[in-house]
This record gives structure tokens, C-alpha cells and sequence, in this order.
């Protein structure tokens, strides 16, 4: 793996999950990156940038979605992103395609039924 959970941890803006749940989804990012990435000729710094991104991506959409808006005397909460947004569903996500400057990021992401939602694990 090209990233850690240390360097996830610090770019979140907080999590609950522990060390072993951060590695699983950091293992889940980096087979995805060197599927789509890792013969497209990208630096292992820039790899590993993406990694963490991408990591972070998959933790926000699935067990830890940013609240956008909350509310308590009709209890309601709404979620930043949207299901179906794949990779541009986070700032995490975004800076992720922002990162790849081979393209195939931002490609995978305009695909209706991308290879991103079938890579991103379900730890529910």
C-alpha cells in the first residue's frame, strides 16, 4: 500500500473508525489505483496522494457521510453528496480526479455505471 492510515486519519475532518477499518479501506483504494493508475506512467508520490484521497473518498461515502444540513424538532439530517456521484460525490473524490493528471479519473467518473461503485467496499 502506497498511503497509511495516519495520513487518512489527518485529512479527514474527523472519524471514529479505527485502525483496522481505515487499513480495509485503504487496501480497497490502492487495488483501485494500481488497476486504473498504476501503469499510467504517475510518480509513487503522486499514486500514493491519490491513494489517500481515494481512501477518504470511500470512508466519507459509505461510513462516515458529511452532514450537509441537520435539524432537531423535525429530526432530520442531509447528506453532503449524493448516491450515484461516484468520485465527485466528496471533496475528497474531487481532489482525488484533481490529482490524476492521466485523465482516467475524472473518465471513470462521468460513466454512468462507473467501475468506482463497484470498487467501493460495504463494511456495513
Amino acid at each position: 500500500m502506497r498511503t497509511t492510515t495516519d495520513l487518512v486519519t489527518n485529512i479527514l475532518d474527523e472519524t471514529t473508525l479505527d485502525e483496522d477499518v481505515i487499513e480495509a479501506y485503504i487496501n480497497s483504494a490502492n487495488v483501485f489505483v494500481t488497476a486504473y493508475l498504476g501503469t499510467k506512467g504517475l510518480s509513487d508520490d503522486l499514486l500514493a496522494n491519490i491513494e489517500m484521497w481515494l481512501a477518504a473518498h470511500m470512508i466519507v461515502v459509505t461510513r462516515e457521510r458529511a452532514i450537509k444540513e441537520a435539524g432537531a424538532g423535525g429530526a432530520y439530517v442531509k447528506y453532503a453528496g449524493e448516491w450515484g456521484e461516484g468520485l465527485l460525490g466528496s471533496t475528497y473524490g474531487q481532489m482525488a480526479v484533481n490529482l490524476d493528471t492521466t485523465g482516467t479519473l475524472i473518465n471513470l467518473a462521468k460513466q454512468k455505471s462507473s467501475a468506482w461503485s463497484k470498487a467501493v467496499p460495504n463494511f456495513d
